[in-house]
């Protein structure tokens, strides 16, 4: 069986028994050196200036928003556009935060929002929270440049497409921030984690007082002595004084201390998986029972799986029943189009009609993209690919 989720982690043997030495030795388990280790270290990888580690990629999206709502910067009713074709918890905290939503089509050669896509929401959004699916992007860069030409801000859900490249840019890098997943199945695994990258010292630290209880305590001195000054609270009292809304959003040491094992081994996973990525997409290309992807834009394309849309449910049907035949893992493309999702039904205040994220959802699959998927496995997926 060829499965989505090959293992734990990279290097898992070698991780595991570097693990159980580090749980016998520490000190402590709470949120402490290990994750601010990891915090830098990932910062200096994503090449932003802040880090923010998490508890999940889940979180990671509720911490930013809630943050940009305690800023001011986005504020009740303001509506905010958003992948159609996405994860639920990229859209479930706006709603519960009391913002709204639009959903904005994919273009069905890249998965994802294009220019074109987003110039038709112009005026009616406030911001625009992107996702960048599976290691792919649109045309990030002129997106970019028509945010700011409108003053949409931007903000990217990154989970999917760690180490991916476009215009000579790391995906991540595009918004005023962006999330990121160490869930299981992802580029890389802490078991569950997740950061929020920003050049932005403002929302940096308010990303950090919205992780853990709306106080002080991880600030760094100068914003901590400055929010004491300004609430008249001194040190004894700042121990239990919380300045603005927030959660217990925090990882752990050993989720720490598991991301600083497995960062020096990204470069690898990301260059393999888009080894792998180049001969799987090299055979979905030529078969014309599947629509073409269009990534000329696109530098490097890292992505834990590798998603194959057909052109009608017939052919859908028996792709995946002969990938399944052969024994190879396959699910629906991410959560496919939210507008038909129970929940957004339920609670968005406006339906969408999004036609080519409705064609992902029904006449699409991934399969895993492992970095430790052999020859053997790589030779029979592409097998399956051909018509």
């Amino acid at each position: 069986m060829i499965k989505l989720i090959k293992s734990s982690f990279y290097n898992e043997a070698k991780t595991k028994n570097a693990l159980v030495k580090f749980i016998k030795k520490a000190p402590i388990f709470s949120m402490n050196k290990e994750c601010k280790k990891f915090e830098i270290q990932f910062a200096k990888k994503q090449k932003r200036k802040h880090a923010l580690f998490v508890s999940s990629g889940s979180m990671a999206n509720l911490v930013l928003i809630q943050a940009l709502i305690n800023l001011g910067k986005l504020k009740k009713n303001d509506v905010v556009g958003v992948s159609a074709l996405t994860w639920p918890t990229n859209i479930m905290p706006l709603i519960q935060l009391g913002l709204g939503t639009k959903l904005i089509d994919c273009e069905l050669e890249t998965l994802n929002i294009s220019p074109t896509q987003l110039k038709q929401h112009i005026g009616s959004i406030k911001a625009l929270f992107i996702t960048n699916v599976l290691g792919l992007s649109d045309r990030l860069d002129k997106i970019r440049q028509i945010c700011k030409q409108n003053n949409i801000l931007l903000i990217e859900d990154n989970c999917e497409s760690l180490g991916s490249v476009t215009a000579g840019r790391l995906l991540g890098n595009f918004g005023l921030a962006s999330t990121f997943s160490f869930f299981v199945g992802h580029h890389m695994s802490t078991i569950e984690g997740g950061m929020i990258c920003t050049d932005d010292d403002e929302l940096f630290d308010m990303l950090t007082m919205v992780r853990a209880h709306g106080w002080d305590r991880n600030l760094p001195e100068k914003s901590k002595q400055k929010l004491r000054k300004l609430h008249k609270v001194n040190d004894f009292f700042a121990l239990y004084t919380f300045y603005t809304l927030a959660y217990n959003a925090r990882p752990t040491e050993i989720n720490g201390f598991i991301g600083n094992k497995q960062l020096p081994y990204l470069d690898k996973i990301v260059s393999t998986r888009a080894r792998n990525f180049k001969s799987f997409h090299q055979i979905a290309s030529q078969n014309s029972d599947i629509i073409p992807l269009k990534l000329d834009h696109m530098d490097v394309i890292s992505n834990f799986a590798m998603p194959i849309i057909f052109r009608d449910e017939k052919t859908f049907q028996m792709y995946r029943e002969r990938f399944i035949k052969h024994k190879v893992e396959v699910r629906p493309i991410i959560a496919g189009d939210m507008a038909i999702q129970p929940f957004y039904r339920k609670y968005a205040k406006k339906q969408a009609s999004c036609p080519n994220s409705l064609i992902v959802h029904h006449y699409g699959f991934y399969f895993g993209n492992n970095p430790e998927l052999t020859k053997k496995e790589i030779a029979l997926i592409c097998k399956l690919l051909k018509k």
